[in-house]
């Protein structure tokens, strides 16, 4: 009768831990139930709606009924998408390599043991950490006619007025330009977070072994700091192509929709012109385009890793 009671408190024991450990692992679960949901509240019904507008047409006010895939076929034909595809990959392009190169440098410098490196530190984040419509309404401020701050330092030095803002070509280079202005603290405080994680006998060693500075960056640096920079580069090219404040701000896509991205163009379809339809398509190729190229460039991280 003992044993047979051992064995009753055994089972019992087993079927008790057995229970514990369906109750431990359905735990897991119900605690991630709140943030599934305000992902869902926040990314998937979003997300949901563009593609259900983006198979209609109509405003948001009232859809006129479902056309299918005809806003695409539409969207394709469109010279002003071309035109704000084109303009959207050479913002994006100049606005990585343009921020990448200048934080770098500047993360290069701060490395060193300089006089003033806290202050220096500091005064070069304030472009990242000004409001956007503090920063560009001080660029407009400073560019927007031939009585701005640059024209009359321009007139100055005998150099004539630059309608920075008024002509094509000219609005596209300070759009950019500013861009790169917003954009390159952020590259230089991850390239310096990258650099001070450089063990610095690699360096000792490189110097003894007779490698110039040249080479030392080449062979060391840049293969120590490669994997952070492709995680830049990835995020700079979302947020150039998804950036609606700088050039909105600036010249509202224009002159002639000279700076006129995506983003700025399926805000016009939307808001100006009441057609949520090619609105919404053109906001969908946008996130198709960035999610090809972020899968491109994690693939090619990985190759090199």
């Amino acid at each position: 009768m003992a044993i047979r009671a051992s064995t009753f408190g055994q089972r019992i024991d087993r079927t008790t831990a057995s229970e514990r450990r369906r109750q431990v692992d359905v735990l897991p679960y119900v605690l991630l139930v709140p943030s599934i949901a305000l992902i869902a509240v926040i990314i998937l019904y979003p997300l949901a709606t563009g593609l259900y507008y983006s198979l209609n047409e109509g405003s948001l006010l009232r859809l006129d009924g479902f056309v299918g895939l005809s806003n695409y076929r539409d969207l394709l034909s469109l010279p002003d998408f071309r035109h704000a595809l084109l303009f959207s990959g050479i913002f994006a392009v100049c606005s990585v390599i343009g921020s990448y190169v200048v934080g770098l440098g500047l993360a290069l410098l701060l490395n060193q043991q300089l006089p003033g490196q806290g202050f220096f530190r500091v005064a070069l984040l304030l472009p990242w950490v000004i409001p956007s419509i503090v920063s560009i309404a001080s660029w407009r401020w400073l560019i927007a006619d031939q009585n701005g701050l640059v024209n009359q330092v321009l007139d100055l030095i005998g150099v004539g007025p630059i309608f920075f803002l008024s002509t094509g070509d000219w609005a596209m280079f300070s759009v950019i330009l500013i861009k790169i202005w917003r954009s390159f603290p952020f590259m230089m405080v991850s390239c310096l977070a990258a650099l001070q994680s450089i063990d610095r006998d690699m360096y000792e060693a490189a110097r003894i072994d007779g490698a110039g500075r040249w080479q030392s960056f080449r062979d060391i640096t840049m293969p120590q700091i490669i994997g952070i920079s492709v995680v830049m580069w990835i995020l700079m090219t979302i947020w150039s192509v998804n950036d609606f404040e700088t050039p909105w701000l600036l010249t509202q896509g224009g002159p002639s929709n000279a700076t006129e991205n995506l983003i700025v163009l399926a805000y016009k379809y939307t808001f100006t012109r009441n057609d949520v339809g090619i609105g919404s398509a053109v906001a969908v190729v946008s996130m198709i385009i960035l999610m090809a190229l972020a899968l491109l460039l994690l693939r090619k991280q990985r190759a090199e890793e």
